[in-house]
C-alpha cells in the first residue's frame, strides 16, 4: 500500500532540484498575508513595485513567499504552515517553466491541435502541460486556459509523463495584450516600407542593437545596487523598445546573461523583467 508524502517532505524534494515552494491550504490557496504585511507596510511587494521577492517574516504573498531554501522550509513561521497545509503549490517562473493550465476536456482537445506536445500532468477536471522556459503569466488568454509561470503559481500535482519541451511562440502569444490605440506623436518617424515585425519600427536595427550593448554594459558594471540596477535597465529597454514588437528572445537573453554574471538568478532576472512590463503596461 503506498503512502502519500507529506507536503513538507514533497516541499523539500522539489526544492532541492530548484523549485521555488509554498503550502497551499484548503481550496488550493496559499496562507493568509502576515500581519507584518497588512496594508502593504513591506514597500509594496504584495503588488511588486519593486523587484525581488517578499521579504516579510512570514508566510505571506503567495508566489513571492516560495522558497528553495530547506532551512526556510522547516522553519518557524513555515514549519506550522506545512502542518496545515493540503498540498504544494509553486511558482513555475522561479524554476524557469512555464504552465499552460487546460480546465476542461475542450481546452485539452485545442491544445493538442495546437501546442506541441510537452510534460502533461492530469488535474482534477483537466491537465498541466509544462514547458522549458518562463515568461508572463495571464488567466482566461482563451476558454479554460490560464498560463502560469512569472508571478503566479500552480499546484504540484506529481512529475507528470512525456519529455518537457522548450516553451514555444504559440504559447507566448497567447499571454500578448491587444495593443492600445496608438496616439501620433510630433516627432513619430514614419515606419519605413517593408519593415518586419523582427526589426524596430522607429529606429533601426543597429539603433537596437548598441542599446541592448550599453544595456549589458550599465549592468555589468554595475559596482553596488545591482537588483536596483537591472530592474532600470530593463525598464529603460522596454521604455524604448518594447512596445514596437522589435524585442527578441536572443535580446532578452543577452540582458538576462548579462544579470546573472552579476550574481542575479534566474527567478530574479524573471522578476525584474515582468515587474517592469507590467510598471510600462505592456
Amino acid at each position: 500500500m503506498s503512502v502519500t508524502p507529506h507536503p513538507q517532505h514533497t516541499a523539500l524534494s522539489l526544492a532541492a532540484s530548484g523549485v521555488p515552494v509554498l503550502p497551499l491550504r484548503r481550496g488550493k490557496v496559499p496562507f493568509g498575508n502576515c500581519p507584518a504585511c497588512a496594508d502593504n507596510a513591506c514597500d509594496g511587494r504584495p503588488n511588486m513595485k519593486a523587484p525581488g521577492p517578499c521579504r516579510c517574516p512570514g508566510v505571506c504573498h503567495a508566489w513571492a513567499a516560495a522558497a528553495t531554501d530547506p532551512a526556510v522550509i522547516v522553519s518557524p513561521p513555515w514549519a506550522a504552515a506545512w502542518r496545515r497545509a493540503v498540498c504544494v503549490g509553486y511558482h513555475p517562473g522561479g524554476a524557469g517553466l512555464t504552465v499552460v493550465d487546460l480546465d476542461d476536456a475542450d481546452a485539452i482537445a485545442w491544445a493538442r491541435t495546437a501546442l506541441p506536445a510537452t510534460r502533461t500532468v492530469p488535474t482534477t477536471r483537466g491537465q498541466h502541460w509544462i514547458y522549458r522556459g518562463a515568461m508572463a503569466s495571464r488567466n482566461a488568454v482563451r476558454p479554460g486556459v490560464d498560463i502560469k509561470s512569472t508571478m503566479s503559481y500552480a499546484r504540484y500535482l506529481g512529475p507528470g509523463t512525456g519529455t518537457m519541451t522548450a516553451l514555444p511562440d504559440a504559447v507566448r502569444a497567447l499571454a500578448v495584450k491587444a495593443p492600445a490605440p496608438a496616439r501620433p506623436l510630433a516627432h513619430a518617424a514614419t515606419r519605413p516600407a517593408g519593415a518586419r515585425d523582427g526589426e524596430c519600427r522607429h529606429r533601426t536595427p543597429a539603433y537596437l542593437n548598441r542599446g541592448i550593448a550599453m544595456a549589458e554594459q550599465r549592468i555589468t558594471e554595475a559596482s553596488s545596487a545591482v537588483h536596483a540596477t537591472v530592474y532600470r535597465t530593463f525598464l529603460a529597454v522596454l521604455s524604448t523598445h518594447g512596445r514596437c514588437g522589435c524585442l527578441t528572445d536572443t535580446h532578452v537573453a543577452r540582458l538576462f546573461t548579462a544579470a546573472q554574471s552579476k550574481g542575479e538568478t534566474p527567478r530574479h532576472c524573471a522578476d525584474a523583467w515582468t515587474n517592469a512590463l507590467n510598471r510600462l503596461g505592456l
